[in-house]
């Protein structure tokens, strides 16, 4: 690999790391969409915790490497000084309910692809295009003349960027170091120690799997793109793992190949894809899945657009926010992984009154459910 470009260098590493990503999300059944659904309808947080150990890892990964001085996270997209705060809030909850609609958030739609799943690739086909059009194409005025006059400049009160660290220094004038590195180990090591703690989590050794190796693989990312990527004369930008907009760009990839570059984060999708495909073919796991109805199909439809506007709306999924952005102490992830928490807790709870009741009740009750409007007498 002397001979090759940084560029091409950390892609195929990109690309080998989503490989294993998704062998051991195909493996595991990680699933943030169904741990979610595991904790509203039947009280198990036993997946959830899987997704908090990826966190925990994740940020202790990422801080330590920043510490160090291996890489600078106040360059990446997650911590910019320009708080998109309504982009957060509004798309991390249309992310929700779509990934709930579609059975799945990003990276379970790209496992579900390499594993056979033609419903999955209907939502990622979507996802795609509606994510690329938002970035750059027909619904990109909406993000920008809609939601962009909504994002606050954080250096006009005096803040460098929207780290949580950042906040707090600010607030109390203490050490920016000693706090940055305080709130990393209490977060760091207060998701892991709720993750571990519970004796349900610590015997499944699959969710044990999968939220180690996510962890260490977004770990292994920010140091593929800051320390091998730091090159003097072709730099890459600083990322981790995140889906919505690559699969975007791996679209429009894919239709200008002559004209296109790969880059780290369209091998990742790639590799996802790859990866669940070689685990489900040896296995004897692959099963080609179709739509069982007109209503599925319309669901999945709408998944995919929800998912793809929301994601770039609010700058990742529940990976590319939940875990990538997390790790870097940015308070809009935080916002992000709430409202995406949100989302597909309302549309669930709604989905389960529908079964007996109209839309409107079914809502009125599911927020009510979430404690958001009083229950009716």
């Amino acid at each position: 690999m002397e001979d090759w470009s940084t560029l091409y260098k950390v892609s195929l590493i990109g690309f080998l790391g989503a490989m294993v990503f998704g062998a051991v999300a195909s493996k595991t059944h990680f699933c943030i969409m169904g741990s979610i659904s595991d904790w509203i309808n039947m009280g198990s947080r036993i997946r959830f915790r899987a997704w908090m150990l990826s966190i925990g890892i994740a940020i202790l990964g990422a801080q330590s490497m920043a510490q160090l001085g291996w890489l600078d996270l106040g360059d990446t997209m997650y911590r910019g000084a320009n708080f998109g705060w309504a982009g957060f809030l509004i798309g991390g909850a249309l992310f929700g309910v779509g990934m709930t609609l579609g059975a799945g958030c990003g990276q379970r739609t790209l496992v579900r692809v390499g594993g056979g799943n033609l419903k999955s690739l209907v939502v990622l086909i979507v996802m795609a295009i509606t994510g690329y059009a938002t970035l750059r194409g027909l619904l990109a005025p909406i993000r920008l003349d809609v939601f962009g006059p909504l994002s606050v400049d954080l250096t006009s009160s005096g803040m460098a960027d929207q780290g949580i660290d950042t906040l707090i220094t600010h607030l109390t004038g203490l050490s920016s170091e000693s706090v940055s590195i305080a709130v990393a180990l209490v977060i760091g090591f207060g998701t892991i120690v709720y993750a571990v703690k519970d004796k349900g989590f610590r015997g499944s050794f699959d969710n044990v799997l999968a939220g180690l190796t996510i962890g260490l693989l977004v770990c292994g990312a920010w140091y593929t793109t800051g320390v091998i990527g730091n090159d003097e004369f072709e730099p890459v930008p600083v990322e981790a793992v995140t889906f919505i907009a690559p699969s975007g760009n791996l679209l429009n990839y894919l239709m200008t190949w002559t004209g296109s570059q790969i880059n780290f984060g369209i091998a990742v999708v790639l590799g996802m894809i790859f990866g669940s495909f070689l685990y489900a073919i040896l296995t004897g796991t692959f099963r080609i899945e179709t739509f069982a109805s007109g209503g599925d199909m319309r669901n999945h439809l709408v998944a995919g657009v929800l998912m793809g506007f929301g994601g770039v709306m609010s700058f990742g999924c529940t990976i590319g926010q939940g875990v990538s952005g997390m790790s870097t102490l940015a308070l809009g992830s935080l916002l992000t992984l709430i409202s995406i928490l949100f989302g597909s807790a309302l549309t669930m709870k709604t989905q389960y009154y529908m079964l007996d009741d109209g839309f409107w009740a079914s809502l009125h009750q599911a927020l009510a459910d979430l404690r958001l409007l009083p229950k009716k007498s």
